[in-house]
């Protein structure tokens, strides 16, 4: 982790009067003794709030690996209420690119499409960017003029200090919206609350995905003008960047999100991905560099990064996850002090590859070597086995320069994690084009696409398509080979209609070994139980 606003963060703080209120409902905040007086009388408070908020994304809690954490209600610190592990099992594990080896309460029922409004898991998933919202409201709370001018009246804040706690506010807005666009993508409808909702007055009301979307992109479009101008803030911060990119994502899937059929969504992808593309960004020469414990040196190439640190952002749910997860015996491979026998891959997935061990397309970052020869290396007869199928080795704890990471113990991870990246955007903007969309350019389109492949295979000509390849089912594969193991596998495949279906199969789909299609319903995450009962105002997805 490489960011100061962030980096000393995470011994802060929960506001009380947000805790409370929400304990009340949803049985899933701790209390506080901190009081908004207190955490917002000068702007170093402000800060330290700041910093709060964008370190919700990487941490679990206040303490560090366990302790104090942000969500309660019976659920494991660790694997159940940290953003990127809880994210990463509902976007990878339902789809070809994971398995899990594991027993733990109801993981694998992922992978087997047997998901219920009482797992655990979607409890965890569910209250995280709900929490992350209500620390974000309760700072938009304090940042009003009255509240600023009240302050800067005692001799608490300076006009200077008002001025940049102003700035951050776009910042939060972004980060609201964010939480918000996880949200609409599992779950359809939301939980909804603002900075205009009066605490505690009213059980939270309920916001439709065709809502959520509009409120989503509204909100984007907002704060656009607002945000740092691209590449002028510091790393692991949100600038305009970041807005064009969550709007060229939401606007690739606007017909998910909203139930209309209408192509001029992808006129409007075509014109955040095209902002992105132009904004000064470039692609990282080494693919797997991007990975790796110094991965900040990609930082032209990622839009928005969730900063981890193996001292600063100590956590078994942030990218400490990704280089146990995936190891055993070969931990030492992945940089850290042993191997947590989990995650793997599927050989649908690995054959998406020209070839697979990484000789030729650089991107196809496994380890079968100890696993039989030729296809019997990635063939998976029990699930539980973890010496069966291939690992994955994308994210290693390893720098790229070779001198020691942060934790010399190597037990957490300093790679960050990319939240959106150039080569996205690439990819967001041909697909859109692909899907009639106006206003962009086809040849353009390719060359886009013959970067991402040339940096895969070392050279210009090796691995480069022409037009008449240029296809849908040419990029959803290709997106795959590119941004496998980062969070985008099952919202491509429901785009592409074919997450549920029978028509893509791969070996344990719903739980069968040579996969089998499953109910539409599973397009969408259980609205948990548990806030069912607590808030009248909510409904089910259909199906559960």
């Amino acid at each position: 982790m490489k960011n100061t606003i962030i980096k000393n963060a995470i011994v802060l703080l929960i506001v009380a009067i947000v805790a409370a209120s929400c304990a009340k409902k949803l049985d899933l905040f701790p209390q506080n003794d901190l009081t908004p007086e207190k955490a917002y009388k000068t702007a170093a408070g402000y800060k330290s709030v700041l910093a709060k908020i964008y370190g919700t994304m990487a941490t679990s809690g206040n303490t560090g690996p366990a302790g104090s954490a942000d969500i309660s209600g019976g659920l494991d610190e660790g694997s159940q209420i940290a953003f990127i592990r809880m994210f990463f099992n509902c976007q990878e594990l339902p789809t070809d690119e994971a398995v899990v080896a594991w027993n733990d309460q109801t993981i694998k029922d992922f992978h087997n499409f047997r998901w219920n409004d009482a797992d655990p898991f979607l409890k965890g998933i569910y209250a995280r960017p709900i929490y992350n919202v209500t620390l974000i409201n309760e700072y938009l709370r304090e940042c009003t003029d009255a509240k600023l001018n009240d302050k800067k009246s005692k001799g608490d804040i300076s006009d200077a200090e008002i001025a940049d706690i102003k700035k951050s506010v776009a910042e939060v807005r972004f980060l609201r919206a964010f939480n918000y666009w996880v949200m609409m993508d599992l779950f359809g409808k939301s939980t909804f609350v603002t900075e205009e909702d009066k605490i505690g007055a009213t059980l939270p009301r309920q916001i439709e995905r065709k809502d959520l979307f509009y409120y989503i992109s509204s909100e984007l479009k907002a704060v656009e003008g607002s945000l740092a101008p691209v590449k002028t803030i510091e790393y692991g911060r949100v600038d305009q960047g970041a807005a064009w990119a969550l709007l060229a994502r939401i606007y690739l899937n606007a017909n998910v999100y909203t139930g209309a059929s209408d192509t001029k969504v992808f006129d409007t992808a075509i014109i955040y991905s095209k902002k992105v593309i132009d904004g000064g960004y470039k692609l990282y020469d080494n693919y797997a560099g991007a990975f790796m414990a110094d991965n900040d040196k990609a930082k032209d190439e990622f839009i928005y990064a969730i900063n981890c640190d193996g001292l600063k952002t100590t956590g078994y749910g942030n990218t400490t996850f990704f280089v146990h997860c995936a190891s055993g015996d070969d931990f030492n491979d992945y940089g850290v002090g042993g191997g947590w026998y989990g995650y793997r891959a599927t050989s649908a997935f690995v054959n998406l590859f020209d070839d697979k061990t990484g000789e030729t397309d650089k991107r196809a970052l496994f380890t079968t070597s100890k696993y039989g020869t030729g296809a019997a290396q990635l063939v998976i007869n029990d699930i539980g086995d973890f010496n069966q199928g291939p690992r994955v080795k994308k994210y290693v704890n390893i720098r790229s320069d070779g001198r020691p990471v942060s934790d010399i113990n190597k037990n957490f991870s300093d790679v960050d994690f990319p939240i959106f990246r150039l080569s996205e955007m690439y990819l967001i903007y041909a697909e859109a084009i692909l899907r009639n969309g106006a206003g962009g350019d086809a040849g353009n389109a390719l060359k886009y696409i013959n970067e991402i492949r040339k940096r895969a295979y070392g050279s210009t000509n090796q691995g480069q398509i022409n037009a008449v390849d240029l296809t849908l089912p040419f990029i959803l594969d290709e997106r795959a080979r590119e941004l496998y193991w980062e969070g985008h596998r099952r919202t491509d495949l429901v785009r592409f209609g074919l997450l549920t279906s029978g028509t893509k199969l791969w070996p344990w789909k719903g739980g069968v070994s040579s996969g089998t299609a499953v109910d539409s319903k599973y397009n969408l995450f259980a609205i948990p139980a548990s806030n069912l009962v607590a808030n009248s105002n909510l409904t089910q997805n259909t199906g559960f």
